[in-house]
């Protein structure tokens, strides 16, 4: 193996890797805030809504990403959505991140003691209120692992992208391997650089649940 080509495509791949990161982390965030909002939604909103919401739930988690992604990126012009490569991969991230999002957060509120909204209800407190101080607190501790996991996932959801040619890692080391023929170094740079992303988020993600539950706690006390 010869890893002195690194010398020569390293700031490429550092450029790409910065790429994946920020597609990555806006794509979750995006994701999560949508998936939020469906969540809250199928949770409160009238039968035909919740009907609505739960289709595009198993269109979006019964179909491939990449498929998802080429007809965002491909169908679109056809009627008048004309995207870039990037805010495509973006917003093909966010919407196939949502649904999965959005059971994770339905599943972390249902964990909510049911009780403690009926007590909330019995002293007057107002809805919104219940859903600030009592659903999202709780029912995101009871979430938060299995959300950590689903980001975790949509770092290597990523790759897909390169295939609409966003400047991410896959692309960059596509195109070190196409001019090199070095194929085993540079996939094995691809995979120690989600390697280090996936155990950077899993760590965070530990560090926030230890932070949360001990905030809960002391706000018992």
């Amino acid at each position: 193996m010869d890893f002195g080509i690194l010398q020569q495509y390293g700031p490429m791949l550092l450029r790409g890797f910065g790429n994946t990161v920020l597609c990555w982390a806006l794509g979750t965030i995006f994701a999560m805030a949508l998936g939020l909002l469906i969540a809250l939604v199928q949770r409160y909103a009238a039968r035909w809504v919740r009907w609505i919401i739960q289709a595009y739930i198993e269109i979006i988690r019964g179909t491939p990403f990449l498929v998802q992604l080429f007809v965002l990126y491909y169908g679109g012009p056809l009627i008048g959505l004309r995207l870039d490569a990037v805010p495509a991969g973006l917003l093909g991230l966010t919407i196939y991140g949502s649904p999965y999002f959005a059971e994770i957060f339905r599943s972390g509120f249902r964990a909510v003691p049911v009780g403690q909204i009926e007590a909330a209800r019995a002293i007057g407190m107002a809805e919104l209120t219940i859903v600030r101080r009592i659903l999202l607190p709780l029912g995101l501790v009871s979430a938060l692992p299995a959300l950590v996991n689903f980001s975790i996932i949509l770092t290597k959801e990523t790759v897909i992208l390169s295939i609409i040619t966003v400047p991410e890692l896959m692309y960059q080391v596509q195109r070190m391997s196409t001019e090199t023929f070095r194929y085993l170094e540079a996939n094995l740079v691809l995979a120690l650089f989600f390697w280090a992303l996936v155990e950077t988020i899993s760590r965070l993600g530990r560090r926030l649940e230890r932070r949360i539950t001990r905030h809960l706690l002391t706000e018992r006390t």
